[in-house]
């Protein structure tokens, strides 16, 4: 069976990494010029499917970016415990998803597990943030999702953009400081915008879940093909401006292939791309296929794997001195600074030992950074076991992340 696993693993890798070329000859085929999957309906949020069934209240925002995106904004403004089922003057905590995911990746875990439910439970109003691109911020005050133009974005722009638009939002509504909460890419958002004296007026706290401030030293077999290949400039010279695994046809596959009792699909589907997570249940493959992955633009594909090869933080690389300096005023591109992350701000960091994109060696550079920061306004937290996706679906990230960032910060009020 090992051996059978070894060859469907093989055969995962070689499909996801040629889905956004047979999308893209389809929909040539087709005219449309499109490679994507049928687009399920995005009028409102996930409030309906995923929060108010199991019996919590929820909202959905729109926010618009400067950009002219409009992102959606799930709110959890209150628990089901009997002491939470109040509104007032509740600390906002705001969740940032990673890219391939969106919103939902919070609420994949039963209720008691899941880290937005538990928030909400402990009396925190609670936001999760539908990245640009996604099912439910497919929108745009002028372009249309299937044009070119529309995926002309890479992580500088969800930084400059996507963060502001919808800080200064739930800000505006609460009239609070926010507590900010990342995971993967969402963590590097944030230190990105705080490394360029971004957002720092409206932060309470930041929690850094397998944090990606470096990568140069990620193990993840599926980004070091991508990127030491090229594979994603390749596309993209290609005229494929999208990068989507998300098709139809193959989610059925892997979910059929997922129910086979001897197949380990946790295993199957993460360990090449995050590490081997240790504690996540076979059910929930079925969730995440019914949700994950997302779009993303091939634009912010192609940062990934420049950070990854160049194993510094920088914007955008155009690879032209010319187009460097038209955007940038200088022929390179600028560094996202981590020593810039102010020294007094609470941070609540956790990072796996098996974690594959998060890779302990870049952690450590990133620690190194914060080596000048308050004491007592740091907490640092390394589970051995843990890879990335451990995080988000793990049957105890409960029990050895949820509740210690819960009890930090309650510890700043």
């Amino acid at each position: 069976m090992k051996l059978v696993n070894t060859i469907i693993l093989t055969y995962t890798i070689l499909l996801i990494l040629s889905t956004p070329i047979f999308l893209s000859l389809k929909a040539q085929e087709n005219g449309t010029g499109m490679a994507t999957m049928p687009v399920q309906s995005s009028e409102g949020g996930f409030c309906k499917s995923m929060v108010e069934t199991n019996g919590y209240e929820c909202e959905d925002h729109n926010v618009t970016t400067k950009d002219g995106y409009i992102l959606n904004v799930v709110r959890i403004p209150m628990g089901r415990c009997r002491d939470c089922r109040t509104r007032g003057n509740k600390s906002p905590v705001l969740l940032q998803h990673g890219v391939f995911v969106d919103g939902r990746s919070w609420l994949l875990l039963p209720p008691k597990q899941s880290l937005a439910f538990n928030l909400a439970d402990n009396g925190y109003d609670v936001w999760l943030v539908n990245s640009r691109g996604t099912e439910y911020s497919e929108g745009h005050t002028s372009l249309n999702f299937d044009d070119p133009a529309y995926w002309n974005w890479s992580l500088d722009e969800m930084v400059a953009y996507d963060l502001p638009a919808t800080f200064q939002y739930v800000y505006d509504q609460t009239g609070q400081k926010l507590h900010f909460v990342g995971h993967s890419l969402g963590t590097l958002m944030i230190m990105a915008a705080m490394s360029r004296d971004r957002l720092v007026n409206m932060l309470e706290s930041v929690a850094l879940l397998s944090p990606v401030a470096y990568m140069g030293h990620t193990t993840s077999l599926l980004s070091r093909v991508i990127a030491d290949n090229f594979i994603a400039e390749t596309l993209d010279s290609l005229g494929f401006y999208k990068f989507d695994m998300r098709n139809v046809i193959i989610i059925e596959i892997l979910k059929v292939i997922c129910r086979i009792p001897s197949v380990d699909c946790t295993t199957l589907l993460f360990t090449p791309y995050t590490g081997q997570n240790c504690c996540m249940k076979p059910s929930i493959m079925d969730i995440f296929l019914d949700h994950e992955p997302q779009p993303a633009a091939m634009k912010i594909v192609i940062h990934m794997c420049q950070l990854i090869r160049g194993g510094n933080t920088t914007m955008f690389d155009y690879n032209d001195s010319g187009t460097n300096i038209k955007h940038y005023g200088q022929p390179t591109p600028p560094a996202y600074n981590m020593i810039g992350i102010p020294k007094d701000l609470p941070i609540f960091l956790s990072h796996g030992g098996a974690d594959a994109l998060s890779d302990v060696d870049d952690v450590k550079l990133l620690l190194d950074s914060l080596q000048g920061h308050d004491p007592d306004k740091i907490v640092v937290q390394f589970i051995e076991r843990f890879a990335h996706a451990d995080y988000l679906m793990s049957g105890n990230a409960k029990e050895h992340v949820y509740d210690p960032f819960i009890a930090f910060l309650s510890r700043l009020h």
